[in-house]
């Protein structure tokens, strides 16, 4: 049975494979970005980020929350699920390349004559014929060969939606892992934002104590008190808002971990000034490094497999079958060579006309598959524009928050001078209050600009790949050999 095995298998691979071989389309792929101009361009390997990209930033809490998405996101979950139950159905389809072994015995007791049945219900004779037993044992193989190689793109086909699934996977885990870092920075701004509010808080009780000196002594109006007092309860009802922004932002990063809301607790921290800005290589190289571009382009391996599947839907299948064993009655000296049987049989079946059923089957595998050439070259496109944007937004906002100091510095004096200038009794508190608000103004704007420019550089880093590269994805023999796979 074993060289039986051996032999089917080795006509298999011999056979031919219906349909066309896949060959990755050509792109034409820019020489570098735009937005990069005056970079020096990298190395593939020192392009690419390494591993927990997060750590870019040195912020040790969020070092602790990342990893956690990987291991505990339900979400994640099911997508790893996904890739398992693709993987499966790799397994599945390769089982048909192997002939189906069986085994059956029999054995039967039987009689003649009125006597009915005994224990077991068989018959018992009550003449001169006693019962009789007798028995068989037979073995089995049946195959179908894969002349046309009907099967084998199947499972070609079926890798590659395995594959998909697994660069699915990768790219949920990359989404989810940005996503956190957007909701800890986001959280981190709340945080400086609370502590900008309390800041303005305590100027404006200091500014509200000065108005009611300077009342008290005869030398303000009652309307300085007023206004003063407004802005206080203004700056203490923002400070109260920034704390429920905050209090969502660390919801939002609980679920994320796979923790219920109640379950996680941060302390309050910095918004760091740290903005690293991995260097974006050479445009060739993104077609390695995303995800959604690996996941595109073995939808294209997937398509043209199928695209194969269904042209040997014209041929003939062959089917060969085997049987021998060993039949007696009665039973006894089953085994012996007189009782042995077998017999060869081979059976060819095939379609001559279904009315073009075929050929429109054939014809609607290639639109499916120009449909994934065209998404796979949008994809490409997609992903060039997102690093565009990226490098563009990170260097305006740098501009713009160079611009943002300098007037938060401006700001900060043009307070002091009108503070002193109110205490001297030359100016109106309106002015005062005026130029208060323009500072607050200022500082909330320049805390703005650091909270984006540290959420396009997570953006960059996603739209990098995170560290993958297509070589991160199970190959073919991984995948019909079973072997484990971690994103």
């Amino acid at each position: 049975m074993r060289k039986f095995s051996g032999l089917a298998l080795s006509f298999v691979l011999a056979g031919c494979m219906a349909g066309p071989n896949y060959q990755r389309p050509k792109l034409v792929v820019p020489a570098g970005f735009k937005e990069a101009a005056g970079w020096v361009p990298a190395t593939p390997g020192d392009a690419a980020p390494k591993g927990d990209w997060w750590k870019a930033f040195g912020d040790p809490d969020l070092d602790r929350l990342a990893p956690l998405v990987a291991v505990s996101n339900q979400t994640l979950a099911a997508d790893y699920f996904a890739y398992e139950e693709a993987a499966a159905v790799v397994q599945e389809e390769r089982g048909g390349l192997f002939p189906t072994i069986g085994l059956t015995g029999s054995a039967t007791r039987s009689g003649q004559g009125g006597g009915g049945t005994g224990a077991g219900n068989f018959p018992v004779s009550s003449g001169g014929n006693g019962p009789r037993d007798s028995g068989t044992f037979e073995g089995s193989v049946d195959w179908t060969p894969d002349i046309w190689g009907k099967i084998r793109r199947q499972v070609q086909s079926d890798v590659a939606a395995a594959q998909v699934s697994a660069a699915d996977l990768v790219n949920a885990t990359l989404s989810e892992q940005a996503l956190l870092a957007t909701d800890y920075f986001d959280l981190r701004g709340a945080d400086a934002l609370i502590t900008l509010y309390r800041q303005t808080v305590a100027a404006d009780q200091r500014s509200l104590q000065i108005t009611i000196n300077q009342y008290n002594a005869g030398v303000a109006a009652e309307s300085d008190v007023i206004t003063a007092r407004t802005q206080l309860d203004g700056a203490q009802a923002a400070l109260i808002s920034a704390g429920e922004a905050r209090a969502q932002y660390e919801h939002a990063i609980a679920v994320l971990v796979g923790h219920a809301p109640a379950e996680l607790t941060i302390s309050p921290g910095t918004l760091t000034s740290n903005v690293p800005v991995p260097p974006p290589g050479m445009p060739s190289l993104l077609l390695q490094r995303r995800p959604d571009i690996a996941a595109a382009e073995r939808t294209m391996q997937e398509e043209n497999a199928l695209v194969g599947v269904a042209v040997g839907a014209y041929y003939p299948d062959l089917s060969l079958s085997a049987l021998g064993g060993y039949s007696a009655d009665p039973i006894g000296g089953l085994f012996n060579v007189s009782n042995a049987l077998w017999s060869l049989g081979a059976d060819a079946a095939g379609t001559l006309f279904q009315g073009g059923t075929r050929s429109a089957t054939v014809q609607a595998a290639e639109f499916a598959y120009d449909e994934s050439v065209a998404n796979y070259r949008q994809t490409v496109l997609t992903a060039f524009q997102d690093v565009e944007n990226d490098l563009s937004d990170l260097r305006i906002l740098a501009q713009q928050a160079q611009a943002e100091q300098a007037a938060v510095t401006d700001a900060a004096k043009a307070v002091q001078i009108a503070l002193n200038e109110y205490e001297a009794g030359t100016v109106a508190y309106t002015t005062v209050a005026t130029a208060q608000l323009t500072l607050l103004g200022d500082q909330q704007a320049a805390l703005t600009v650091q909270q984006d420019r540290l959420l396009a550089s997570v953006s960059l880093f996603e739209d990098l790949g995170g560290g993958f590269t297509m070589n991160n994805l199970p190959s073919a023999v991984q995948l019909q050999q079973k072997l484990p796979f971690a994103p």
